[in-house]
Order: C-alpha cells, then sequence, then structure tokens
C-alpha cells in the first residue's frame, strides 16, 4: 500500500481528482529527498508540528586502558629523544616512559634494580659469531656481565645504567641486530626450530619464512600497536621442537598428499592454560607469509584494548569461533584459504626417541658435518663464555649459533674431524655437552633477583635442586622441570613434567606451587597442582620423592607424565607423601 493510499483510507471525506493529484507529486518530491512517510507525521510534544525523528545515538566508544592513552599521547617509538635525555642526567625514566621505552627494548627493573634490561630480537635464535662477540663485548663493557638465553630462543643484557642505555642500543644494531618492539604490546621474538635447515629429517626449512616475517615486522609502523604481547613460532619437523602449539600463531608443518604444507594453531598461551587450537586450514609456504601478517591485522582491529587482562589472542577468540577469525583474515587477504578437517593433531617427532635432542652431538643432514647441543644452566652465560663459543664457531664450524627455546645454545656445521675438539673445548670452558635425563631438561625464569614480578629465586633454586637431583637420583628417561617466579609463567611451568610456579608462604618464606604431567607437542597437555605453597627448603626432597615414587610404580617403559596422568591427585597425593 503507498502512501497516499493510507491517507485516503484517514480521511474524513474521499479526495477528488485534483487533491489527489497534488498529493501525488508533494510524495514525489518528499521520496527525492530521501525522507519517509513516518518522518512526516512524527510529532515533537514540545510544538505542534511534524518534526523528524531523532537519530539514533552513535555507541560510546570503548573505556581504553591507561596504557592504551599512553600509546595514543605519543607513540612510544617517538619517545626516543627522552632515552637520550635521561642518559645525560643518568636519571630514571617515569611512569609513562617506562613503559615507553620497552619499544626500544629497555625494561626499567626498579624496585629490583636502578637500571635497564635490553632485549634483543634474533629472529629464529640465529646469529652470527660476530654479533655473540660483540653482544659479550657490549655486556663486558657496559653491564655487570649477566647475560641470559630467555625462553624465547633471544638474549637479555641486564644491568644497564640510564646514562648507557643509548650506547648499549648503538652497539647492538651495529651489528644488524635489533631491540625494537621486544616487549610490551608488540610481536616477540619469532621463533623456529632450532636445527632448521641442518636437520635431517625436518619437512621444511622455515629460515627464509622466519626472516622475512621478521623484516615486515621490524620495517611497518602498524605492527608496533598491538592491544598486548603477541608469539609466533614456526615448525618445520625438525629434531628439536619449536614448541609451537604454545604461541598465539603456531605454524605446523605437514605432509599432505605428498605436499608439504603448513597447519596453524591460534591463541595459545600456557601461561594462561591453552594451547593453540587449529584454524582448519592449510597454507602453502609460499603464502603462510602474508597469511600471518593478515592474522596480525585482525588481531590488531579486534583485539580488546579496554582490559589488559582480557587483550590477548586468546580472548579474543572466547568471544569469537576461530572459523569467524579465518573468515575475517580471508576478508583482510582478498582470496579464500584452503580448508581442512579441524585436527590440530601434533605430529610423532623422529625425535620421539631422543631425550633432550637439543644437548648432544648429532649428524645433520650434510654428509660429514654434526651440530653440537650445548646445556647453558638455566641460560645464564658470561660474556667470556660467549667470546670463547664464537671463536669455536668461527674455526671449526660455519660461523652460526643457535639459540634454543629450552635456554640452551647449539654449535652447527662442525666437521666429523673436529667434533671431539669442540667437545673437549665446551667442557674446559665450564659447560655441558652431554644429554642429562636432569639437567638438560630444566628451564628457568628470571626469578626475583630481577624481575619485580617473581616471588623466588628461580634460577638459584633451579640450579640447587639440579644438583640435588643428580646426588640422590639416576634417571633413566629424562624430566623436564620448569621453575616459573609468577603467574604470567615465562618459563611455562604448566608444560613441564614438573612445573614449579613461586609464590610466599603466610609467614612470607619463598615457596612453589607443584604442578604435574605437563607436556607438549604429541604429548600435549596443562599440568595439574598437586601440591600448594611449599617452602624451597621441602621442594628439594618432594620432587627426589616424586621421581622416586615413579621409578618404583610405573608400568614398563611408562614416563613421568603418563604415570602422573593415569593417577588421579589423591592417589598422587598419598604416593608422594607416604
Amino acid at each position: 500500500m503507498n502512501t497516499l493510499q493510507t491517507l485516503e483510507q484517514t480521511a474524513p471525506a474521499p479526495f477528488d481528482e485534483a487533491q489527489k493529484t497534488y498529493l501525488t507529486g508533494f510524495f514525489a518530491g518528499v521520496q527525492q529527498r530521501a525522507a519517509v512517510f513516518a518522518d512526516l507525521f512524527a510529532i515533537d510534544p514540545m510544538v505542534s508540528a511534524p518534526v523528524k525523528a531523532a537519530a539514533e545515538e552513535p555507541p560510546e566508544p570503548p573505556v581504553l586502558t591507561a596504557e592504551e592513552r599512553i600509546k595514543l599521547a605519543e607513540h612510544p617509538l617517538d619517545a626516543y629523544h627522552r632515552i637520550l635525555e635521561n642518559a645525560r642526567g643518568n636519571a630514571a625514566p617515569d611512569r609513562e616512559d617506562t613503559f615507553r621505552f620497552k619499544w626500544n627494548g629497555l625494561f626499567y627493573q626498579n624496585p629490583v634494580q636502578d637500571s635497564y634490561m635490553a632485549r634483543l630480537r634474533i629472529p629464529g635464535g640465529q646469529l652470527k659469531s660476530f654479533q655473540l662477540r660483540e653482544i659479550a663485548r657490549v655486556a663486558q663493557d657496559l653491564t655487570t656481565g649477566y647475560v641470559q638465553i630467555t625462553t624465547r630462543a633471544n638474549f637479555q643484557i641486564r644491568s644497564i645504567k640510564p646514562k648507557d642505555a643509548p650506547e648499549v642500543l648503538r652497539r647492538i644494531q651495529s651489528v644488524g641486530l635489533h631491540t625494537r618492539g621486544s616487549g610490551a604490546d608488540n610481536i616477540r621474538n619469532l621463533t623456529c626450530n632450532p636445527t632448521a635447515g641442518v636437520d635431517p629429517v625436518e619437512l621444511i626449512d622455515c629460515t627464509p619464512m622466519i626472516h622475512d616475517l621478521a623484516q615486515i615486522i621490524i620495517s611497518q609502523r602498524e605492527f608496533y600497536d598491538l592491544p598486548r604481547k603477541f608469539n609466533i613460532a614456526f615448525d618445520g619437523g625438525g629434531l628439536v621442537s619449536a614448541a609451537e602449539d604454545t604461541n598465539d600463531i603456531g605454524i605446523k608443518a605437514v605432509m599432505l598428499d605428498g605436499e608439504v604444507l603448513f597447519r596453524i594453531g591460534l591463541g595459545g598461551a600456557t601461561g594462561h592454560q591453552k594451547f593453540a587450537s587449529d584454524a582448519g586450514v592449510v597454507v602453502s609456504p609460499a603464502e603462510i607469509v602474508p597469511v600471518v601478517t593478515a592474522m596480525l591485522r585482525v588481531f590488531i582491529k579486534n583485539g580488546n584494548r579496554s582490559n589488559r587482562k582480557k587483550s590477548r589472542l586468546k580472548h579474543l577468540l572466547e568471544t569469537w569461533p576461530v572459523s569467524r577469525f579465518v573468515e575475517e583474515t580471508e576478508k583482510q587477504l582478498g582470496r579464500s584459504l584452503r580448508r581442512v578437517p579441524v585436527e590440530f593433531t601434533p605430529m610423532i617427532w623422529p625425535s620421539a626417541e631422543l631425550p633432550h635432542p637439543q644437548v648432544g652431538a648429532y649428524k645433520q643432514k650434510q654428509p660429514g658435518l654434526h651440530w653440537l647441543g650445548v646445556s647453558i644452566p638455566v641460560g645464564q652465560i658470561t660474556p667470556r663464555q660467549m667470546m670463547r663459543l664464537a671463536e669455536l664457531a668461527e674455526n671449526y664450524g660455519s660461523g652460526d649459533i643457535r639459540l634454543t627455546v629450552w635456554q640452551n645454545l647449539i654449535l652447527p656445521n662442525i666437521p666429523a674431524a673436529w667434533l671431539e675438539t669442540v667437545k673437549k673445548a665446551v667442557e674446559k670452558m665450564g659447560l655441558r655437552w652431554r644429554q642429562t635425563n636432569v639437567a638438560s631438561g630444566v628451564v628457568a625464569c628470571t626469578g626475583s633477583r630481577y624481575c619485580k614480578f617473581a616471588a623466588t629465586d628461580t634460577k638459584g633454586h633451579a640450579l640447587t635442586l639440579t644438583k640435588y637431583l643428580e646426588k640422590k637420583l639416576e634417571l633413566d628417561q629424562p624430566v623436564n622441570i620448569h621453575f616459573t617466579g609468577c603467574p604470567n609463567s615465562c618459563a611455562q611451568h604448566y608444560m613441564g613434567d614438573i612445573g614449579l610456579l613461586g609464590t610466599k608462604t603466610a609467614a612470607g618464606t619463598e615457596a612453589y606451587h607443584i604442578f604435574v604431567g605437563g607436556g607438549f607437542g604429541k604429548n600435549q597437555a596443562c599440568g595439574r597442582q598437586v601440591f600448594s605453597a611449599m617452602p624451597f627448603d621441602e621442594v628439594r626432597t618432594m620432587v627426589e620423592t616424586m621421581l622416586t615414587a615413579w621409578l618404583k610404580n610405573r608400568q614398563p617403559g611408562e614416563s613421568f607424565q603418563a604415570f602422573t596422568t593415569r593417577h588421579d591427585l589423591n592417589t598422587l597425593q598419598v604416593m608422594f607423601c607416604g
């Protein structure tokens, strides 16, 4: 029914032809002006004349967090001049600049220390001997010499005075490395198999993709404004896993119909007890970098900027189905992705029977060459050891060094004739190359000596526990023991066979919550808490008792993870305390 017919039905008398002609022309003009019948007869109660209906109020913009407001006031990359100003007076940064300076890789350690920590970007953990040597010299010349290998196959240099910060950054950049975007709301160091390119069983060498993506991230400003931190890992199927399923985006090589493709996992964050969920797509090696950058843009646009506790990718995927995230990625790309059944089943690694393959001597795919995995206890390394390792890499290898997410390092491309020489040199500098079922699997975060969030001295306690267990026990299978000082879980306590989460007792004593049964890859699982707030003096004997109970009560060949998973927590507690 048209407008004229509606008026005729409500009029007191029928319209004559002249009235109809006038009204038809009148409403034609109204329609050209985009008005509607309801608009003309909406009555304002304050006046007795037709008025246009009020438009709906636009929704209120979200309330931004303090961190988002700081970024809007001045982009953190534009704050470098403040680093220089503080250096001139050797002054500490204020609260806002403490946040901004993280974009240049500087983390002020107050109240633990009146100094910075600098975190580097080393894509894939791959660096050259000359780079390792300069990092060592920077630490030696400008700091107290405390350097750590992180759980993202990276270096952190500590105890940097504000006056020395610009020089540290300049010297790191002078050897082709970066600190930009290594913390805060940025994409953290990209990781992959540390044996990429030399591994005899890998499906694909992910090195080219890692470096292409790293260059995009470092070069494009849009990737310096995420809602929160973001982790990306590639796994090409090598002997030493990259633990890609613990990342926001985990990229895993698979063989499908004779073709090497990548499956993508989304939303991993083991500090939140969450492994990556399969996206239900496969992507060719040639397309993986554009697809990942499109996914980053979807997160940048849609991630939560109103609540820091709900701003990781996993939180977006709690409000969106994974299928919608993929659809938004396709819109960003301008093309569809190849769908496959959702099944993020980890590969059965050829390394399944290898204990801690990140430590020890192994044959490469290149005939006559070996890599040597060197154990760095809880990732702590001295400038002198770094310079000696750089010398070994140059004299007996190809000058390459690989860092691992297990806080160790690998020297690749060693000819068989020189392998024993390198082993002896490693031992002479106080490091190990032999795998052990305890020490090779111990990982620890920074701890309370240098981190204000940590409740316990994780690295000191990890070293103490390692020495204690190696004197008391002889294990015939490897175990992974992960120490982390706070719920942020930088050392991923949930994925250790035994996970230790730092806390305090009611009396203020350093203590740990104890978890068992965690794993990654084909053994993917989050550990279950079996004991709460146990003082560290008791933790040593308790872990010994736990491992002894496993050795005594396990089924033939049963791993510690399988053993603890087979029993409920009450049974385990009785067994461990009996």
